[in-house]
């Protein structure tokens, strides 16, 4: 793929290289790599360009000067030395079939065969930006986080959401789950959500369930005034994903929940656009790490997020700032990004709540809350259910840890007059925060 006296390079540069000022971004889908490879970076991004638009491993004599001039993607920057370092490639729209293979067709060409490129030793996609036209053919969040913060009614008070994993993962029956979800409700919660394993298994169907914990949740809104949210899990494939849809809306249910990387995200694309049930979707991302662990190859988890918000997530994972799940990415600064790209401003779409999820304790309530603020859902499962006086009182421990933090107080200075966040430090510990 380097330039050689048999003018191949000549012939690459002409069709698969472009002047950065030549690429209009309304007319392009721009995609960001970095990567590794014995090639130079212009001639690895157009290893790239070449395999993800028009070319192959050879010339050919079947492409006319139509498709040589429309459809290749084109690299119009490098940034890096030698082979490694950062290449973005401009993907013009008339290469994809919006209106039919919409999701599917793009990340075909973005994210396909690259990947398994041999002159690439590693390849990741870093970034991608779609134009104003790709968007408007997305409905984006129906709901979105001032939907979402005026049904549970945290409009003006805005403070994080708290929100809980019912445990153990599987194995419950509906009642023993709508007493966990009652006890866990009372407590402070203002999110439920089955955990990623559990849909419409036979010790626990979905329809009584939703059923049993949607009662629940009344007798808490009819004691307390609150409104709770619960995400009932319905993946599975299409047909049934319907059918359990309709079944927990039937039932009460007010927020659904997808795990989107399973699912496959065409299915995702045709399940929010072709039908609005008129809830907040709640986005899930299990199995994402084994394409978005590896800060070398793969795709980062910042693309997952703009997909799910394109697609029509409300809220959506993303991670945690401590925690089990905290930097399994290693990097604190792709987790800023996502975040603030997640509650930016962005083609119109509305604004999507991150949820931090995995291993949070009250103990690691304040590093969360330096990540990620007040707009945020952070989820504890073990941390509340795990809680020595229960899961009422593991509730009351996490609401605790975040009021402390809202009102700038320390967890040890505030847990001298909560008794539950006390106990629960005694427990798990508390995460030290440094000054910087």
């Amino acid at each position: 793929m380097s330039q050689g006296s048999d003018g191949k390079g000549i012939y690459l540069d002409k069709i698969f290289y472009a002047d950065p000022e030549s690429i209009d971004p309304e007319r392009h889908i721009v995609a960001k790599y970095y990567v590794e490879s014995e090639l130079d970076l212009k001639a690895a991004g157009m290893a790239i360009a070449t395999e993800e638009s028009i070319g192959t491993w050879t010339e050919i004599t079947t492409t006319n000067e139509w498709i040589r001039t429309k459809l290749p993607a084109k690299v119009f920057r490098t940034e890096g030395s030698g082979g490694t370092g950062f290449v973005w490639v401009a993907y013009p729209i008339d290469l994809f079939d919006l209106e039919t293979s919409g999701i599917a067709n793009i990340l075909s060409m973005v994210a396909g065969n690259l990947f398994g490129l041999s002159a690439l030793k590693n390849v990741r996609l870093v970034d991608v930006d779609f134009p104003k036209e790709v968007a408007e053919m997305y409905p984006g969040p129906r709901i979105g986080i001032e939907g979402v913060r005026r049904f549970v009614g945290t409009e003006t008070a805005r403070r994080p959401h708290l929100g809980t994993i019912v445990k153990p993962k599987v194995g419950l029956s509906p009642d023993q789950t709508a007493r966990i979800c009652y006890d866990a409700a009372i407590g402070g919660v203002d999110f439920i959500k089955d955990d990623e394993t559990l849909v419409n298994q036979k010790f626990c169907p979905l329809e009584d369930r939703v059923v049993r914990v949607m009662e629940a949740l009344d007798q808490v809104k009819s004691e307390t005034g609150r409104n709770v949210l619960f995400a009932v899990n319905v993946t599975a494939d299409p047909e049934n994903m319907i059918k359990h849809a309709e079944t927990a809306i039937d039932n009460g249910a007010n927020t659904l929940m997808l795990d989107i990387v399973i699912l496959g995200l065409p299915t995702v694309e045709w399940f929010i656009k072709s039908h609005d049930f008129h809830v907040p979707i709640h986005m899930h991302r299990a199995m994402h790490a084994a394409f978005t662990r590896n800060p070398r190859h793969g795709i980062s988890m910042l693309v997952l997020a703009k997909v799910a918000r394109l697609l029509g997530g409300d809220q959506l994972h993303v991670g945690s700032g401590a925690g089990k799940m905290g930097g399994e990415e290693g990097r604190k600064a792709e987790l800023s990004e996502i975040i603030g790209f997640l509650r930016s401003d962005w083609h119109g779409k509305r604004k999507v709540f991150p949820v931090a999820s995995g291993g949070i304790h009250p103990g690691f309530v304040p590093a969360n809350y330096r990540v990620f603020g007040n707009d945020f859902v952070i989820n504890a499962g073990g941390g509340i259910h795990g809680h020595p006086m229960g899961t009422r009182a593991g509730a009351a421990a996490m609401r605790q840890a975040i009021d402390a933090c809202v009102a700038g107080v320390p967890l040890d200075e505030y847990a001298k007059n909560h008794e539950e966040l006390r106990i629960a430090i005694e427990r798990w510990g508390e995460m030290r925060l440094s000054e910087d």
